[in-house]
């Protein structure tokens, strides 16, 4: 699969059991726009065509081929076409432990790492990841398994430092933090704002601006967020789709496929044929 495949959109969204700790996901996007969404780890993302827009916080990125995005655990994100003909990329999803094993190997890094840019014109590390989805794909796990690790290493020595610690504490911080604890808690049966704020002990305008300021986006987006990430738990330990809509609130299986689409990026079935070693 190329990028020179005009407006067609495909999408393979997998895990290479002999690289525990991270997912793939090679993709061409024309029409397809992700929400503004976080992940559980790392991302590192090399754009091979057209132009990804990336909003994050505080600031939106255009990036063509040649350049690598870096994003940090729970940074919330939006991303998009940012030219008529989409962008193709290849991604790597890797997880903390991954990166922090990585990192005590090299032996640069103390604590928790982090990226220090969300974006870098580095040709030879975009090529580098799209050889490690080539020798994931080939089935060459030595290949993949050194490549993988080179990869990490070279965006950790050169755009890396100590995880950022969080912001100064606002005003409603606490109230944010306790809000997002009952949400996570009740996934399947969430109060409204009004309600959620009586329980609080705040206003709704108050926790909501609260929310945003230490989440990246409100409560109603975070909590859709939040739905997949957890389904996307309940999948990868063979849960089928239609069980997972219902246990993490979504009213129905087709429910659950527009939004995990959305912020995954693949359907919930083709993200389980890629854990299970099925056809995509």
């Amino acid at each position: 699969m190329g990028t020179d495949e005009g407006r067609r959109e495909w999408a393979r969204h997998w895990q290479y059991p002999e690289l525990p700790g991270l997912d793939l996901l090679r993709a061409h996007y024309v029409r397809h726009t992700f929400p503004r969404h976080a992940h559980d780890g790392y991302v590192i993302a090399a754009v091979t065509g057209g132009v990804e827009e990336i909003g994050l916080p505080g600031a939106t990125v255009r990036a063509g081929p040649g350049s690598v995005v870096l994003i940090n655990p729970e940074v919330a994100h939006t991303a998009r076409a940012g030219v008529p003909e989409g962008w193709a990329y290849a991604t790597l999803y890797p997880s903390r432990a991954l990166i922090t094993e990585v990192a005590a190997e090299i032996g640069t890094l103390r604590g928790t790492p982090g990226f220090t840019a969300d974006m870098v014109a580095d040709p030879q590390g975009s090529q580098a990841i799209a050889e490690v989805h080539r020798a994931a794909e080939a089935g060459n796990a030595l290949a993949a398994d050194t490549l993988l690790r080179g990869v990490v290493a070279r965006m950790l020595r050169r755009h890396a430092g100590p995880m950022p610690g969080r912001p100064v504490r606002r005003a409603g911080t606490a109230d944010a933090e306790r809000a997002r604890a009952v949400l996570e808690g009740r996934l399947a049966d969430p109060p409204s704002l009004e309600q959620l704020a009586a329980e609080l002990g705040t206003s709704p305008f108050a926790l909501l601006r609260a929310f945003r300021d230490r989440y990246g986006m409100p409560p109603h987006t975070w909590l859709t967020d939040a739905r997949v990430r957890r389904a996307r738990r309940l999948l990868d330990g063979g849960t089928p789709p239609a069980e997972a809509a219902v246990l993490v609130g979504f009213t129905d299986q087709p429910h659950l496929n527009r939004h995990f689409t959305r912020i995954v990026g693949v359907p919930p079935g083709a993200y389980r044929r890629g854990r299970t070693g099925g056809a995509v």
